[in-house]
């Protein structure tokens, strides 16, 4: 009877010490966002005479899990990094950060200045958390954000957003993305038809 009871407490620690084993090579479920991002790089410190605008838009990685996200961002330069004239762009999967793009040809931008280097990482940085964290209301409205590094001009952040002409949901981002960058200056709205047009285009919206 002894023996039968050692087999079976053997038995039962074999499987103990087996399942306590499988729970530390389990890795845990990755954490998933509501939607899919891309990042894209474009470098336009060295342009080819002659190229089209956005030739040299590259796309470098998507994801959806929030490990994914650290992972990349940890990986990926800081736009306080990058070359003079080169753009970092976080968009919606299936979204191109161009103009020509169906979903952001009738749409705009909010932009703001840097005050400096580490100021743009963290307003970048505020802003990818918000985006993929879904923390705006009209998150379906907005296609991605861009950082941009310029040599002879201050660094800017724009967030490109789908239906220009809509004031009230613009205005309501605005406010918004506004609180997440923690900035007390006013922001500015413009939209890409006139950005077409002009370099300079007027803003349509500010905050």
């Amino acid at each position: 009877m002894a023996a039968v009871t050692n087999e079976a407490a053997a038995a039962a620690a074999a499987a103990s010490i087996e399942g306590s084993a499988t729970e530390t090579i389990e890795k845990p479920l990755p954490h998933k966002l509501e939607r899919k991002w891309t990042f894209w790089f474009d470098n336009q410190s060295k342009p080819n005479q002659g190229a089209a605008w956005g030739t040299s838009l590259r796309k470098i990685y998507s994801f959806d899990t929030v490990e994914e996200f650290w992972c990349l961002y940890e990986q990926i330069f800081k736009p306080s990094k990058l070359p003079g004239n080169a753009d970092f762009h976080l968009f919606r999967a299936g979204i191109e950060p161009k103009w020509e793009d169906p979903v952001c040809a009738t749409g705009g931008k909010w932009s703001v200045t840097s005050s400096g280097k580490a100021n743009l990482d963290t307003m970048w940085l505020e802003t990818l958390m918000a985006l993929i964290g879904e923390q705006f209301d009209e998150a379906d409205e907005i296609c991605g954000v861009v950082a941009s590094v310029r040599r002879q001009r201050q660094d800017k952040l724009a967030l490109w957003t789908k239906t220009a002409a809509n004031e009230a949901v613009q205005m309501s981002i605005g406010r918004k993305w506004k609180e997440v960058i923690d900035v007390t200056n006013k922001i500015t709205y413009s939209f890409h038809d006139d950005s077409k047009r002009e370099r300079n285009a007027k803003s349509r919206y500010n905050v």
